[in-house]
């Protein structure tokens, strides 16, 4: 490869981490004040200190009912497979509720609440795998992709609890 190809594909990338880590204006994801609860749910928030979409997310959740405490763990991995989250649900950040409940990746806020009133049984948290495009703190333009938050089970399994379907 030449030098204006590699220069090409290197514009390319470096296009789409701005992309990725773009602020959308117009979906600010802020509850209105009638659905934001009297009291705060604490959250303990394990992420990179260099992920800016977990960044976003705290932001969103603590806008939203929740306050966050953040934590840059070294190990960041052995703590999701300590509190039972299998690689394969996995994304970049795990929140841990006061009750040890587990959010794993971009959950939305209002399947957060209904999963900490509903405590189903048997089940561990939420999780969001991966880092699917216009989910909490993934907000990218106008794209949104078609995900499911996942009921994660004590016994190693998952479930579909919510599917959010916001593809354009």
């Amino acid at each position: 490869m030449n030098f204006q190809t590699i220069k090409k594909y290197l514009l390319i990338i470096i296009l789409l981490g701005v992309v990725a880590c773009e602020d959308s204006n117009n979906q600010s994801g802020v509850l209105s004040s009638e659905q934001k609860p009297t009291e705060s749910v604490q959250l303990e928030v394990y992420k990179s200190p260099t992920c800016d979409c977990c960044r976003k997310w705290v932001n969103y959740v603590n806008a939203n009912g929740f306050s966050s405490t953040v934590h840059h763990p070294k190990n960041l991995q052995h703590l999701k497979l300590d509190r039972g989250i299998a690689p394969k649900y996995q994304s970049c950040h795990t929140g841990i509720s006061k009750d040890g409940y587990v959010f794993e990746g971009h959950v939305p806020v209002d399947a957060m609440k209904r999963f900490l009133k509903e405590k189903p049984a048997d089940a561990i948290g939420l999780s969001v795998p991966g880092m699917p495009a216009g989910s909490p703190g993934m907000e990218m333009g106008n794209r949104r992709d078609d995900y499911d938050v996942l009921l994660l089970m004590k016994d190693g399994t998952a479930k579909v609890y919510q599917e959010i379907r916001q593809a354009l």
